[in-house]
């Protein structure tokens, strides 16, 4: 690889990598955004459903693991389908993240903006116009930590998780000392029985769950940015990926425990604060709202990382244009890439700006992405169940975790977003949809441009 183009190597250990993929996934934001949906739709079964998203989960995260072993890439799950399928296949996984990055650049920056907004102009936070001015600007400070350097992206990513996390934590313990002897809705162990659940009931809820467990991937997409870069990332991924499943079962129980169903429904998007408002006296109950804020921040980092890093492979391996893998001289971050996530994300912020409600905006961009995370996250079981097929039979392990596992969680990541779509609205099929399939655009007109290039070459 040119000097030119290498990204700043060693940079993160695993300790790093774990905090990324926690921050990646949000767990105050995730909560925030989709419990009260998820309880909506799968009521007491909540955190059962939580659970089995989390082990379908848990498949994908180790076809991430075992493929960035063999091959440590910025691209990730576009450039392992590319190079086990073909090339068109991978540009298609990779296009779905970017989609899925740009559209969270309103469902990411949205929450963000009004958290602040509540603490500072509580009679502005419901209003678009205003929220999304104040989005936009955390977009843009967040955009210049990024390309600032990685190290620095890491610094602020730990402080904002570590704070997060632990007001999580004294939250869930608080709920359960409060309200434990006498909940607002009676749980049990019989609850996360998979009996409990009907086949329609399951596949209601699923694709909520599963948006709850999207971002550890970040991990992967820095991997040449991390020492040891063929096993840290992988392990920093799975490590996440087991903090924030304990998180979300934890706090979607504690819902349950203190808040009616009157209340879930009335706090909406709200609902990590409901919850505090109820253990703590004001002000104290606003560490809530403090808890959101950091965690959006953190999750729009890792969207723009994992947009950026995708983008600049692409363009370093000519499947996109050249520019986007250009790095800057003295911090070594691909900021072109940078930028044109900036920009996508001002402009779609510009347009929710017009939508009636905070919550018609949140509502449609989390059902797109779970449709355009289902299908690259399904793409990469696919390719790492085919990559080692022969290896299947040579043990028990490899048959679990090398094929069985990650083609079983592809298969039904593939039938739940495919069960989904009948159910969508417009925007939301517009978004989730036509999001992937305009890639064909920019896959044609670069393929149409190389060759041109060649023809040019071979006549000179």
């Amino acid at each position: 690889m040119a000097v030119d183009t290498q990204l700043e190597a060693h940079a993160l250990g695993v300790s790093e990598s774990v905090v990324m993929g926690v921050a990646g996934t949000a767990p105050a934001f995730s909560i925030a955004a989709t419990t009260a949906t998820l309880i909506g739709a799968v009521g007491a079964l909540t955190p059962a459903s939580l659970l089995y998203c989390g082990l379908i989960m848990f498949g994908v995260t180790f076809a991430y693991l075992h493929l960035n072993r063999v091959n440590p890439h910025a691209g990730a799950a576009y450039a392992w389908v590319g190079a086990i399928f073909n090339r068109t296949l991978g540009f298609f996984a990779g296009w779905a993240l970017l989609v899925a990055s740009g559209v969270f650049m309103v469902s990411g920056t949205i929450p963000a903006a009004t958290a602040t907004l509540t603490l500072v102009a509580p009679s502005q936070a419901a209003q678009p116009a205003v929220v999304a001015l104040v989005a936009a600007a955390w977009l843009l400070v967040v955009t210049a930590v990024i390309i600032k350097g990685i190290k620095l992206t890491s610094y602020s990513q730990i402080a904002m998780t570590v704070t997060e996390t632990l007001i999580l934590v004294c939250l869930i313990v608080l709920a359960v000392v409060k309200f434990g002897a006498h909940p607002a809705h009676a749980l049990s162990w019989a609850l996360l029985s998979p009996a409990a659940f009907t086949p329609q009931l399951f596949a209601t809820g699923a694709l909520t769950a599963l948006f709850f467990f999207w971002g550890w991937d970040v991990t992967v997409n820095l991997t040449e940015e991390t020492r040891d870069a063929n096993r840290a990332p992988g392990r920093g991924a799975l490590w996440a990926m087991v903090i924030v499943l304990a998180l979300f079962m934890g706090f979607g129980a504690v819902i349950l425990l203190v808040l009616s169903d009157a209340e879930i429904d009335q706090s909406s998007t709200n609902v990590v604060f409901a919850v505090a408002d109820k253990l703590l006296p004001r002000p104290w109950s606003y560490v809530a709202v403090v808890a959101v804020m950091l965690s959006t921040v953190g999750t729009l980092e890792t969207s723009i990382l994992q947009f950026t890093r995708t983008l600049y492979a692409k363009g370093r391996d000519g499947m996109l244009h050249a520019r986007y893998a250009t790095l800057h001289p003295t911090w070594r971050t691909p900021w072109v890439a940078t930028l044109v996530i900036a920009v996508i994300g001002l402009v779609l912020l510009f347009g929710a700006s017009f939508f009636p409600s905070i919550n018609a905006i949140i509502k449609d961009s989390v059902n797109a992405i779970g449709f355009q995370v289902a299908f690259y996250y399904g793409l990469a079981g696919f390719a790492c169940a085919w990559h080692y097929r022969r290896e299947a039979l040579r043990s028990v392990f490899n048959a679990v975790f090398l094929v069985g596992w990650p083609l079983g969680s592809a298969l039904f990541l593939w039938l739940i977003a495919a069960y989904s779509v009948p159910t969508f609205d417009l925007t939301t099929n517009l978004v989730g949809l036509g999001g992937i399939a305009v890639g064909v655009v920019p896959l044609l007109f670069n393929r149409r441009t190389a060759q041109r290039g060649a023809r040019l070459a071979r006549h000179r």
